[in-house]
């Protein structure tokens, strides 16, 4: 009779146990977050990090004609000018010099072919020498017309309207043909440069919408929908990638030159997809499952094939049917077929 009783003890034990497992314990429920799976198109993405870089002939970068001391700066950093605007300005005086130099050597070189032309001519001399002479003449003309260009560089110009992007201008420095001294930009018209692999870049067609976000990732300041405007045609030595030149929207901030750009350029669509929050995905092995929630608020472990992914959503190849809810906030350390309750 004992043995009888202890049999009913513990299986009524072990039916409080379970009632409590499957929801009669409200404290034993394991809350969590929920999202239904549905049918939307799906784009497939290449998410790439990129530069902000004025276009091809929207920017100059300026040095001085000849070796020269700096003697005026018209202008600072940051200031609009427009096209023709005084920026530097360097001594005069050599420049001045050079010319003056240039021009006595034209005058030489002019009357010194005018005797050998006539000479040649009269038969003195050989034709030779005059053919010389002319070949002197040519010399001492592009050395004057550079010498006079070099005076009208001497004070330094915008040839273009746009913004002061860098200044290195020193009073009284030296510098010299190689060293850059100032560079102007037109912000109108800018571009954002991603480097991708060339993989990658094969799948990049011209004209390709690109998601934009200031920063290294999705999660920086929206910018808006850009679009592709070219794709390289030369893998860069280097780094070994290609470059992709893309457009911000008209309606995106100000953007600046050097402004890191978080880009995922659209490749194709997937009409008919079954998306998901990337959060419901749970690992499993090599590949994924997630935690249905079936009536009676039961989650089940379903193993799923996922196609391609965002940073936020998650696209289900196989395995999940449009309408059905699955767990995201609360999906890790979850145990198959435990009762849930869904928050908020």
């Amino acid at each position: 009779m004992k043995r009888i009783a202890v049999f009913f003890l513990l299986a009524a034990a072990l039916g409080c146990h379970k009632s409590d497992a499957s929801g009669g314990d409200p404290a034993a429920l394991v809350k969590v977050k929920t999202a239904v799976a549905t049918m939307e198109p799906f784009a497939e993405t290449i998410s790439s990090i990129g530069t902000v870089n004025a276009r091809s002939g929207h920017i100059a970068s300026l040095s001085p004609p000849a070796p020269a001391r700096i003697a005026a700066v018209y202008v600072s950093q940051g200031q609009r000018v427009r096209a023709g605007t005084a920026l530097v300005a360097f001594e005069q005086a050599p420049f001045l010099a050079a010319a003056q130099s240039a021009e006595a050597a034209l005058t030489a070189a002019e009357r010194n072919f005018e005797r050998a032309r006539r000479l040649a001519d009269a038969g003195i001399v050989p034709r030779k020498d005059a053919d010389q002479a002319a070949t002197e003449l040519a010399q001492a003309r592009a050395a004057a017309a550079l010498a006079r260009r070099s005076v009208q560089l001497a004070t330094v110009r915008s040839p273009i309207s746009g913004v002061v992007t860098k200044l290195n201008a020193p009073l009284g420095a030296s510098v010299d043909i190689t060293q850059p001294i100032v560079e102007v930009a037109d912000l109108s018209a800018l571009d954002i440069i991603f480097n991708v692999s060339p993989s990658d870049a094969a799948r990049i067609a011209s004209g390709a919408s690109v998601t934009l976000s200031a920063g290294e990732s999705a999660k920086g300041e929206a910018l808006g929908v850009g679009n592709i405007t070219g794709v390289g045609g030369t893998v860069d030595s280097a780094t070994r990638s290609v470059s992709v030149r893309a457009l911000a929207p008209p309606t995106a901030r100000a953007l600046r030159i050097g402004e890191t750009i978080f880009g995922q350029i659209s490749t194709s669509v997937h009409p008919r997809a079954i998306v998901i929050p990337v959060a419901a995905l749970v690992p499993d092995g090599d590949g994924f499952q997630v935690f249905v929630v079936t009536p009676g608020d039961i989650a089940r472990a379903r193993k799923v094939t996922v196609g391609r992914r965002t940073e936020a959503s998650a696209e289900i190849v196989d395995g999940l049917s449009a309408g059905e809810r699955v767990v995201t906030e609360g999906a890790y350390g979850l145990e198959d077929s435990v009762k849930v309750v869904q928050g908020k």
